[in-house]
């Protein structure tokens, strides 16, 4: 008997080879958005359409002006999340009861990303696409967390001020 991979792997293999064409310096990503056991949309990191890339550049921009800064100064990161441009590339009511898969991978070492996770504004972007679950992998080859997105919205971190990564 021919052993098959998992349906979530399978989707999260598919994440983590978009992640491929990201442009990012810090952190390569990789989305894939499945509803109906169909895939919708996909989207890895780089910077706007017609917008120089980091690796163009050979530096990162973000890096440059906060240097010690880890999840803040997104606003001097020339990419677009993954999760962004994948939201981006679908009508909302394909994406509406969908999951989104994420793979992150840190382009120093080329590990997957300690405590991956989506950051407050593609949370956001996720929630009002009408996205249900997100599934990212974690720290292991077939490993995963699902997050139910009706979790951000009853806890919502913002106004508890437990700010979440």
């Amino acid at each position: 008997m021919v052993q098959r991979i998992d349906k979530i792997n399978y989707y999260l293999n598919i994440a983590a080879t978009v992640a491929e064409r990201s442009t990012c310096l810090r952190k390569k990503s990789g989305t894939v958005i499945v509803n109906n056991d169909e895939i919708v949309a996909t989207g890895y990191s780089g910077a706007p359409r017609g917008r120089k890339n980091c690796n163009d550049l050979g530096y990162c921009s973000k890096k440059k002006f906060f240097p010690d800064i880890r999840h803040a100064g997104y606003d001097a990161c020339r990419s677009v999340h993954a999760e962004m441009n994948a939201i981006i590339s679908s009508s909302r009511k394909n994406m509406i009861g969908a999951s989104l898969y994420l793979v992150q991978y840190r382009t120093d070492t080329g590990l997957l990303e300690e405590n991956p996770g989506c950051c407050q504004m593609c949370r956001k972007l996720i929630i009002n696409a009408g996205i249900e679950r997100v599934i990212v992998r974690d720290d292991s080859k077939e490993g995963y967390k699902i997050t139910d997105v009706q979790e951000w919205i009853d806890n919502d971190d913002l106004l508890n001020g437990k700010i979440t990564y």
